[in-house]
């Protein structure tokens, strides 16, 4: 029998990306497009899907399903193409539900954390041999893999709230770390998003399980609303596990979990602040439900590397640490900053490129609050991220009431003057974060590169 062909629209995504990888792996045929290459199309290349670069109409072949996300206009020559012909177009996500719904599915979802969880929750069970299924929205340091095809029963898939498209699965066990206002350019208000919420809380099945963040009040009320069992996780002890005697310092945490029948354990990290703390919690919960023996927990946590632009060390030169950081929501911002304060640097300089009109129009003032947090910030232009310029949502607009409270703390700089100035600007002592969804990521390494031969020149 001939293998089904799925053609991927924007194939480089870290999304798209890790399904189309699974579907190689399930044998599938895929091929797919995208605007440039990277890690994540070179990767696919080399496992056999043919990927195009530049988005035309010639690269939809005879493909039995077309899938986009989100981030693909109608106006785009493929889409265009494969209306034309009737092609059956899937959103990402109905594809990764089909495949998770298939299986004991495993969801992990939330404004904040859900990455770094799902990644810890992978990693816990492979280690525990219990060959899961694995689809993570990002890359996990120190591993090849952000999609693993397992033998057993269990799909773990982290799924995206931003355009809805969470409330196609139907998992045993769903972890929720938190919600936020974000993606409002989607779900317009508060109301939008909690009740998209509300019926995502309600797609676990019946007698499945919830694990839930108690930190995030309107989440627990949320969720104690609804008829499905709830387990809750956090810092108080009114909780079914919780964290306390934490203690941080630089990039290890340390702390003690307690169930309500006691002490269970202590555990360590290697990945810096509280909110890891939470996230290691919820990973925790998970592995208590499924029976995983304790020392393995244990094992798991201690060498979870993190993941990708998730507080990730890019290099330490003459004392200047350089970090990336993917925060691009103010209670991000907020968290990441307080981790980055664990260092006790002299000086925290934060790079900063904000993420979208829509999202820097609707949290200006929660924008502004975050970034005081920093010594020095270097912001730059907005990320469009295919959006378009809308009146309230420039950088000036963000800029004058950040220069009002900042003062001389503050500068703007266009992109291809950042290095420059970082080199010359920063000093022994200095921590650098670079802050943002988009692509200010390069810059930290290219800042390694600057600092690195300006010490072999002096």
């Amino acid at each position: 029998m001939k293998a089904k062909h799925y053609h991927f629209i924007g194939i480089g995504g870290i999304g798209m990306g890790t399904l189309a990888s699974l579907l190689l792996d399930k044998g599938y045929k895929v091929s797919g497009s995208d605007l440039k290459d990277n890690e994540l199309t070179s990767q696919l290349r080399k496992n056999g899907a043919l990927v195009s670069i530049g988005h035309h109409a010639s690269n939809v072949q005879s493909p039995d399903y077309v899938v986009y996300s989100s981030a693909i206009r109608v106006t785009n020559p493929e889409m265009i193409e494969s209306v034309s012909r009737n092609l059956p177009l899937l959103k990402r996500a109905q594809v990764l539900a089909q495949l998770v719904n298939e299986q004991t599915g495993i969801t992990i979802a939330g404004a904040h954390g859900k990455t770094t969880t799902t990644s810890m929750v992978s990693s816990l069970l492979l280690n525990a041999s219990f060959k899961p299924t694995t689809a993570v929205g990002g890359i996990i340091n120190g591993k090849t893999y952000n999609a693993h095809l397992g033998e057993g029963k269990y799909f773990v898939a982290e799924v995206d709230e931003s355009d809805g498209t969470f409330l196609y699965f139907r998992p045993a066990y769903s972890i929720i770390t938190n919600i936020d206002f974000e993606h409002v350019d989607f779900y317009k208000d508060w109301n939008g998003i909690t009740e998209a919420y509300k019926k995502f809380i309600n797609c676990t099945a019946e007698r499945g399980k919830l694990i839930v963040c108690a930190e995030d009040k309107k989440l627990q009320g949320l969720v104690q609303e609804s008829k499905r069992m709830a387990v809750f996780y956090g810092f108080e002890k009114t909780c079914d596990v919780w964290a306390q005697n934490i203690v941080t310092e630089g990039f290890h945490s340390r702390f003690e979990c307690y169930t309500q029948f006691g002490k269970l354990a202590d555990f360590e990290l290697i990945i810096p602040g509280r909110h890891n703390v939470l996230n290691a919690l919820a990973c925790i919960t998970l592995g208590l439900q499924l029976g995983i023996p304790l020392e393995i927990m244990q094992q798991t946590l201690k060498e979870f590397g993190g993941v990708k632009r998730r507080f990730q060390l890019k290099g330490e030169v003459d004392d200047i640490m350089i970090v990336d950081d993917y925060g691009h929501h103010p209670t991000e911002i907020v968290a990441t900053l307080k981790a980055a304060r664990l260092f006790n640097k002299k000086r925290l300089v934060t790079v900063f490129q904000p993420h979208r009109y829509s999202r820097t129009k609707f949290l200006l003032n929660e924008f502004v609050d975050s970034l005081k947090l920093t010594d020095q910030l270097v912001i730059t232009d907005i990320y469009a991220a295919s959006e378009k310029p809308s009146e309230g949502a420039g950088i000036k607009d963000l800029l004058v009431p950040l220069q009002r409270e900042l003062q001389d703390r503050v500068v703007f700089l266009k992109k291809e003057e950042i290095l420059k100035y970082l080199t010359e600007f920063v000093q022994g002592g200095d921590l650098v974060l670079f802050l943002g969804a988009g692509d200010i990521n390069h810059f930290s390494d290219d800042l390694v590169g600057a600092l690195t031969e300006k010490k072999v020149m002096v």
